[in-house]
């Protein structure tokens, strides 16, 4: 009852790459590099167990961004060309690759990552791969001409490299897609149908994350504007609740969002966000079971997956850990006590 996870990336360590960033650089190259990503995600991996997690991943440690991470195995897209451009409708600029032809894998993009882990772990093994919507919005296109044709493009790329994972060993796939928050009319006329897409075919357990974003100050500055009832959620939970995805991961702690929208996701698991991932504030561990126990009041209690709001990657370390710790021991209270 209650399993433990986090929503996907965790800070890297500093001999890795730049800390406290979104879009961090490497600090080394080639084999070197490569090692460094390995002993990156073995770190990660113990860290969650010793914390106590039920369900580990990677942290996302061999990707410098959680959609540019996938994009650097495709075909057709021009990173030496980047240019500036305003992603989640405007909210901040970023420096993005260009669709200049076709799409195509060039083999596969995260064998190296999700098989060293799954040799390591024991536990149930969670992955994450951006969503089409949110990559279309964290590019530039230069080909399609058309963002429903690119979406369903990439959806595809995505359920090849999604077939592969499961086959590794993966026993959830978790799409990522922030852009749901952004673009509800979109996610809901064809964003939904393109994570069908990507998840055609897996019979593991499926996954969807949608989340008011990282952090830091982009995100911070816009959570600010929506006032005191964040109510995205409400225009894409019923088409998600009619899709095949098994699996939806929300914000709860530290936001505006009425819980009671939670209940327009009957019959799917709900990972409900007890951890602030745009606060250094450490939660408790009762503050981590009060809001489990709020959520129980629209989430059967063996539907409900304790969760981190969002990613860690810009997050300090130390505060990441404990927030890891309060979430595995919150849990642990709810079970107690709920």
């Amino acid at each position: 009852m209650f399993p433990t996870a986090i929503a996907g990336s965790l800070p890297k360590p500093e001999w890795l790459a730049e800390t406290h960033k979104l879009w961090p650089r490497w600090k080394a190259e080639g084999a070197e590099l490569q090692q460094a990503k390995a002993d990156a995600t073995l770190l990660w991996i113990k860290l969650q167990e010793d914390a106590g997690l039920d369900i580990v991943g990677d942290g996302e440690q061999s990707r410098q961004h959680f959609v540019h991470g996938f994009l650097e195995q495709v075909e057709g897209i021009d990173f030496e060309h980047k240019v500036t451009m305003g992603i989640r409708n405007n909210r901040y600029d970023a420096q993005v690759p260009q669709v200049v032809a076709p799409l195509r894998l060039k083999g596969r993009v995260h064998a190296f990552e999700a098989q060293l882990a799954r040799a390591h772990t024991t536990r149930k093994l969670k992955f994450t791969l951006p969503g089409p919507m949110t990559i279309v919005d964290t590019v530039a296109d230069r080909f399609y001409g058309d963002r429903v044709k690119m979406a369903m493009a990439f959806a595809e790329l995505l359920n090849q490299e999604a077939l592969a994972l499961q086959a590794d060993g993966v026993d959830i796939i978790q799409f990522d897609e922030p852009a749901f928050n952004v673009y509800m009319k979109e996610a809901v006329d064809w964003g939904v149908r393109a994570l069908e897409r990507a998840a055609q075919g897996l019979r593991c357990t499926t996954a969807v994350h949608i989340c008011y974003g990282y952090g830091i100050k982009a995100n911070v500055d816009w959570k600010n504007t929506l006032g005191e009832e964040w109510r995205q959620y409400e225009q894409v939970f019923p088409a998600l609740a009619r899709s095949s995805i098994q699996q939806v991961s929300l914000e709860c702690f530290g936001s505006h969002v009425p819980p009671e929208l939670m209940a327009l996701l009957k019959g799917k698991d709900v990972m409900v966000g007890v951890i602030d991932v745009a606060s250094d504030a450490v939660e408790t561990p009762r503050q981590v079971a009060d809001t489990i126990g709020r959520a129980l009041q629209f989430v059967p209690r063996e539907r409900l997956i304790a969760c981190t709001n969002c990613g860690m990657a810009p997050m300090d370390r130390e505060i990441a850990l404990k927030k890891l710790q309060a979430l595995a021991d919150g849990a642990a209270l709810a079970r107690k006590t709920l």
